[in-house]
This record gives structure tokens, sequence and C-alpha cells, in this order.
């Protein structure tokens, strides 16, 4: 399997894990010049939540949350205030999470940065 169908695989199984602890998907995979946003949910609360998909395929790549670093936090935090813009959210509570799948578990971190 190539790297982007594993990514996508990965990215399916974080979606299905979100659905699963009560949370609505509202997009995937939005695009922007900047980049993508795997996933962006609203958790219970109302809070818009957007979420970074890391995957590992193997158990000697280590934790792939350790790969959500400073320059893909101020990537995705340039994108999430493009799509609050542009769904006229500005003023709506959101926060930046960060999902590791790998082959035997998923790791989910909330509030994984600030921005």
């Amino acid at each position: 399997m190539n790297t982007r169908k594993r990514g996508a695989a990965g990215e399916e199984r974080a979606a299905e894990y979100l659905l699963q602890k009560g949370y609505r998907i509202v997009s995937r995979n939005y695009e922007t010049k900047d980049g993508e946003i795997d996933c962006i949910a609203q958790d219970a609360d109302g809070t818009l939540v957007f979420v970074e998909v890391k995957c590992a395929h193997g158990r000697s790549m280590g934790n792939p949350l350790f790969r959500v670093n400073r320059r893909k936090q101020v990537q995705l935090a340039k994108m999430a205030r493009r799509y609050l813009y542009e769904h006229a959210l500005s003023t709506h509570p959101c926060r930046f999470d960060a999902i590791a799948v790998m082959p035997d578990k998923i790791d989910h971190l909330r509030n994984a940065f600030l921005a």
C-alpha cells in the first residue's frame, strides 16, 4: 500500500474513532493554499475541533504525535483561521487535537497545542 493510501486509511480510522466518541464530523480534508486540515469535528459541547492525524505503520517509528512540530502547528493555525473566517465562525470556541493512528491503538491528544 502506498503512502497516500495508508494515510487515507489512517484518517478513516481516526474519523470512525471520533464518531464513536460522540463527535460530529464537520469536514474532512479541508484544503487551502497552505495545506490541508485532516478533519474538522464538533465535540459534544459544541467546540469546533481541528484534528491533525498522524499514522505509524510499524512499531519502530515511535508515536507519531511527535511529528506535530511547531512548523505544522503554525500551518494548522493559519488554515483554521481561514476556515473560521470563511464560515463566519470567528468567535466560535475551537481547539486543536492530534490523533496518532497506530496498528494496535489510537492515541488522541486533546488540546494538543495553543494557537
